[in-house]
């Protein structure tokens, strides 16, 4: 331990023995580096020396390095393995030799092959630059033969009359005037919008007269019109009201007649005027009787024969609700078809012809001459033996128990108050109106009363009198809501109720609330109705329906939108070309000006509404009306699917009876914006997809930082006034094809579905066509319907989640169907779905179609929506029984049929499976 301890504090005993150690390894060291300085110099030195010294004896043997024969240098055991690995590098030198100049080669075709491929780059470029030439030419070439076919005039001018005209000559008859000679078209030119001007009815004296109600309800409807204007000096037409007076005042007919004359554009003789008598009450009198109002048009509700202009004048119903709308709730529903009488009359015959007029003609002149004058006695001696039959349960009463109300001579006078009429007529299955027995007296009040009443509950109106003129008869057919019987066959109107099938008497039922609806429930209706019918008969083309106006929220785009593997995920199915150049929107309607001469007689059986687009009947299709409104192009021609419309030729094409066509997606959200995007972005590369349309439902705004994907195709962020389920169905003025495929932003659907949809649908243009269905159900127990999502063999809507339908039902949705349906949709925020398909249903008569097995679409993981609240289907099932009070009936319609592609589930070869149209 001593000498350890000494040794590491460098002790003085063991010094000598240090530095000996010490020099020993340093003169190893020194010698080892002078022999490898020795042996790495002189060593290769003396090599190189002898190796490149050659000995230049004569003999072979003294040779140095010379070759030693019988390859002695090879025996050398140290120089073998040398050898070996110098034959083996030089015959990988020599492959690769071989391989370089192989290379080369190949490399020196290759730049011969790309500039052969670049000259045929170019080649091509060529050739293709001349295509777009020749194809722009042909184009070019195709317009100036359409404009030389079907030259597009500009707009003529528009020349206004002088303000001081003298008019047209008189008519040698007053009552001779017809349009042609008592109507100025000049001052309604085609183009003009047809320019209505109403009368202030506080600007003159005959306004203080006026029923309060009537002059009020008639002001509001005529600011609310499209067609009126302020200006008198461009008005086509003037309106000026001159009744329901009030009840103590009797305006003499000359009196009248001065303050007509006083209007400040009459004129001298009223050109272009309608006078309109409103009648609010069945005992309103003929006011304009022996008045004289020149040529002035009359719209009244009780004409004479001697008073009535046919062709001119118009019959309008009488103004039962002047200022409230309809009560659906009250209204009886249609069905079922037979109610407890099968046809009821009550009334009473205040004044009626002499009976001695009929006795006193023979049979003789009967045939020969005019028939009786007056058919009363025989009507109530038949209708009075039917009763007693008990054939048929029937109620008549010729007597009122109560006073009855005031009419016009030979007219039977209404008995009892409104209410207690409309109780007997909700128990009628037919309701007898008989004329007046006065064949002088076309129509009264009293009639057009009766007939209200009798369409407002489910009455099928029996009309006995061949001679009256029914309101707005010669524009309306009559005969698909109404019988109208000669009062001859009298004794036949018992069989012949009897006669007609349930169905007929549905139908009747049915066009008989369409046209109650339609042209009598409002002052509205009517004031929209009497214009309708005067600008039609001038063959003035109908104003455009409005169209909403979108709001668009700015929003930063060009997020680059991904690649969904569930949407990609197409197999074998070629889906068409993803549309490279701008959007096309469907081809607007070129027939306006046309439309009214071309089809006068079936647009007004089809549409003589406020708006000209109602169908003929509401069970018949839309499409002849939907063309009317919306359009369709110059017209269609059929095209094919490729050579027998097989395999990818017939794929390649859209097919349809429209050469080209794209669509619309409008999807509703409210404050889901990751869920928004994630769908946005699986539209992307979607074909034939025109734009998408975001209805943004929330009253805040997106955020400001969120970045929308670029999918291709225009984004357009709407934003609405309130939060209201309705705004997905607004026609929007963005919307410009007219196929909308209406989608939730958590729905899921794969490109070939919604390709295969919209296939479906270009050939099923009328109907709903989507994916998800579902079914309406009676309960029993309770005595109501009830809707039903579970898996049926049938179904009856098609939620409007996932569904394609035309632009048409969404002007129909908005400003048509009755505002009760939308107000109840905005109170549960829900069924807007439902709504859209009894509209649908009942305008077709048809059911929805569903396309492929899908049940569902929502996406997997998303947020839940209102539909998993617990009380979302108790609110469905009040919507739908809602629902039907309003329509009357349940207009749904169930079916089996759902649409696949005629190979579904087919095993074919792979070549033959791009068949994709539907059976």
């Amino acid at each position: 331990m001593t000498g350890y301890t000494m040794l590491r504090n460098g002790g003085v005993g063991n010094g000598g023995q240090t530095c000996m150690l010490r020099w020993s390894n340093r003169i190893r060291l020194t010698w080892l580096s002078f022999t490898l300085f020795i042996i790495l110099v002189f060593f290769p030195l003396i090599a190189h020396y002898y190796l490149t010294t050659l000995d230049e004896a004569d003999e072979a043997g003294k040779r140095i390095f010379g070759p030693r024969a019988g390859n002695e240098l090879c025996e050398v055991k140290h120089v073998l393995d040398l050898c070996r690995i110098r034959e083996s590098v030089s015959e990988e030198l020599l492959q690769l030799e071989a391989k370089r100049q192989e290379l080369n080669s190949e490399i020196a075709k290759l730049n011969l092959k790309i500039e052969a491929c670049k000259k045929s780059i170019e080649n091509a470029k060529q050739d293709l630059l001349q295509l777009k030439n020749v194809i722009s030419q042909t184009e070019h070439s195709y317009k100036e033969l359409m404009a030389q076919n079907q030259p597009k005039l500009s707009l003529p001018i528009r020349l206004l009359p002088e303000k001081d005209d003298t008019g047209l000559p008189p008519p040698k008859v007053t009552r001779g005037c017809r349009l042609h000679n008592c109507f100025d078209y000049s001052r309604c030119p085609l183009t003009s919008g047809f320019p209505v001007y109403v009368y202030d009815s506080d600007q003159f004296a005959l306004g203080s007269y006026l029923d309060p109600l009537v002059k009020q309800a008639f002001q509001a409807t005529a600011r609310a019109n499209a067609y009126v204007t302020e200006n008198a000096d461009i008005a086509c037409l003037y309106v000026v009201l001159v009744g329901e007076m009030q009840d103590p005042v009797v305006l003499r007919p000359p009196d009248l007649e001065k303050q007509l004359y006083s209007l400040p554009h009459w004129r001298t003789d009223g050109h272009n005027h309608v006078i309109i008598n409103l009648s609010r009450k069945a005992d309103t009198q003929n006011l304009l009787y022996n008045v004289s109002t020149g040529r002035a048009m009359v719209a009244q509700s009780t004409f004479y024969a001697a008073q009535y202009r046919p062709g001119f004048d118009l019959v309008v119903s009488p103004l039962v609700h002047a200022m409230s709308e309809p009560n659906f709730m009250e209204i009886p529903p249609q069905v079922p078809v037979k109610r407890k009488y099968l046809f009821t009359f009550q009334g009473e015959k205040i004044e009626s012809l002499r009976s001695s007029l009929q006795e006193a003609r023979s049979f003789e002149e009967e045939m020969e001459g005019d028939p009786p004058a007056d058919y009363d006695d025989r009507i109530i001696a038949t209708l009075k033996a039917v009763q007693d039959s008990k054939l048929d349960q029937v109620l008549v009463e010729f007597t009122c128990k109560n006073q009855p109300k005031p009419s016009l001579p030979t007219e039977w006078a209404l008995c009892g108050a409104r209410e207690d009429r409309l109780e007997l007529l909700k128990l009628s299955t037919f309701a007898l109106i008989i004329t007046p027995g006065d064949p002088h007296l076309v129509i009264s009040s009293g009639c057009a009363t009766r007939l209200f009443e009798a369409l407002e509950v489910g009455a099928v109106p029996v009309v006995l009198g061949e001679q009256v003129q029914l309101p707005y008869q010669d524009m309306l057919q009559w005969n698909e809501a109404a019988l109208v019987v000669p009062k001859p066959r009298v004794t036949e109107v018992h069989f012949l109720l009897r006669s007609l099938s349930d169905s007929d008497l549905l139908a009747m039922r049915r066009q008989g609330r369409f046209l109650w609806e339609t042209y009598f429930s409002t002052a509205d209706s009517i004031f929209n109705t009497v214009l309708a019918m005067i600008r039609t008969r001038i063959q003035i083309p109908a104003a455009p329906i409005r169209e909403e106006v979108a709001a668009e929220i700015p929003h930063r785009s060009g997020k680059a939108a991904g690649t969904d593997p569930n949407m990609a995920d197409n197999g074998d199915l070629d889906l068409g070309p993803v549309e490279t150049e701008p959007p096309y929107a469907s081809p607007k309607y070129l027939r306006n000006f046309t439309l009214t001469v071309t089809d006068f007689y079936r647009s007004w059986n089809s549409a003589p509404g406020p708006f000209h687009l109602f169908p003929h009947t509401p069970f018949d299709p839309v499409l002849p009306s939907e063309a009317k409104f919306l359009g369709s192009g110059t017209g269609f021609r059929p095209i094919g699917g490729g050579a027998g419309g097989s395999g990818k030729e017939f794929q390649a094409a859209l097919g349809g009876n429209v050469p080209r066509e794209q669509f619309t997606v409008v999807m509703l959200t409210y404050e889901r914006e990751e869920v928004l995007m994630n769908s946005l972005e699986r539209l992307n590369g979607l074909p034939y997809l025109n734009k998408v349309v975001v209805v943004w439902n929330s009253p805040k705004l997106p955020s400001e930082d969120l970045l929308w994907p670029d999918i291709g195709v225009p984004i357009m962020v709407v934003r609405t006034e309130k939060n209201s389920l309705n705004n997905r169905f607004l026609p929007w003025n963005e919307i410009e094809t007219e196929a909308i495929l209406s989608i939730d932003d958590d729905a899921h659907l794969r490109h070939d579905e919604i390709m295969f949809g919209f296939r479906v649908w270009r050939e099923a243009r009328d109907r709903i066509v989507g994916f998800p269905g579902r079914y309406h159900a009676w309960d029993i127990p309770h005595q109501s319907w009830l809707y039903n999502s579970n898996y049926s063999c049938e179904l009856s809507m098609v939620l409007t989640g996932a569904a394609f339908f035309h632009k048409y039902y969404a002007y129909l949705y908005s400003y048509v169907m009755p505002q009760a349906i939308r107000d109840m949709v905005d109170e549960y925020i829900n069924c807007e779905d439902i709504a859209m398909n009894f509209l649908v249903s009942h305008i077709t008569r048809k059911p929805p179609i569903k396309v492929t097995s899908r049940w569902t679409f929502r996406c997997p993981g998303c947020p839940q929506a209102l539909s998993h609240d617990d009380s979302h289907f108790h609110e469905r099932h009040k919507c739908i029984n809602f629902f039907v009070k309003v329509y009357g009936y349940m207009p749904l319609l169930y079916t089996q049929f759902r649409v696949d592609s005629v190979l579904f589930k087919t095993r074919l070869p792979h070549d033959k499976t791009k068949c994709f149209k539907f059976i």
